[in-house]
């Protein structure tokens, strides 16, 4: 599956809702309710996983802030990145910008796995999700769950089930046990009744939290 194009919807989607209906009675009643929502790629691969760096641990109006001035530091100041401009930045400017001397060296490492192709991202179509998994964690301050929110939401792989995203874990309390506290192997359980359109059922139980589409 190729890399999607920002604002591409996955071309599974039709296919992933009347599979999960069938199968699950949850997923029956949660589909209808959200119409035409659909998953939408966003950006690219490094603008993406930059925007994940910057944003951990602040609230979104705070990321968003810290983000805008970061990239108006750029020589050619647009929405995409790129990594060289990345590595020139003066470690002091990004500070300025509101970012963490951590984050920086983040952002920095980041940049250098791009530059130095250490990520296959040309590959990634051929790769499997695990494979990629493998590549982006060892990239500094990125952890297993940035890189399932990356599979989800920038390469739309249908099958990602992020046993780490708290919001997952509390919609399929609240929709499957009566909002009583749910293990991961438990939640893992009903993950695997989704399968092969775990990122599908995933993206509809987020939205049974907050009507808002979810974005990564």
């Amino acid at each position: 599956m190729a890399p999607a194009k920002a604002g591409t919807t996955p071309d599974y989607w039709d296919d992933a809702c009347r599979h999960l209906s069938r199968r699950d009675r949850v997923m029956r009643k949660l589909i209808p309710q959200f119409g035409e929502g659909r998953l939408q790629s966003r950006g690219d691969a490094f603008t993406t996983l930059a925007r994940s760096i910057v944003g951990q641990q602040i609230s979104v109006k705070a990321a968003q802030s810290v983000w805008e001035r970061f990239v108006a530091l750029m020589p050619e100041p647009s929405t995409r990145l790129k990594p060289a401009s990345v590595l020139e930045l003066a470690v002091d400017d990004a500070r300025a910008a509101g970012l963490s001397a951590r984050k920086v060296e983040y952002l920095l490492d980041l940049a250098q796995h791009f530059e130095s192709g250490s990520v296959h991202v040309r590959q990634w179509q051929q790769m499997d999700d695990e494979a990629i998994i493998e590549e982006l964690v060892a990239i500094r301050g990125i952890g297993r769950w940035t890189a399932e929110m990356f599979l989800i939401f920038h390469l739309m792989r249908p099958n990602v089930l992020p046993l780490d995203d708290l919001g997952l874990l509390k919609g399929i309390s609240l929709n499957y046990f009566s909002g009583e506290p749910v293990s991961r192997a438990e939640a893992r359980e009903v993950g695997d009744a989704w399968a092969p359109f775990r990122s599908v059922a995933t993206w509809y139980i987020w939205r049974s939290l907050d009507p808002l589409p979810v974005d990564y």
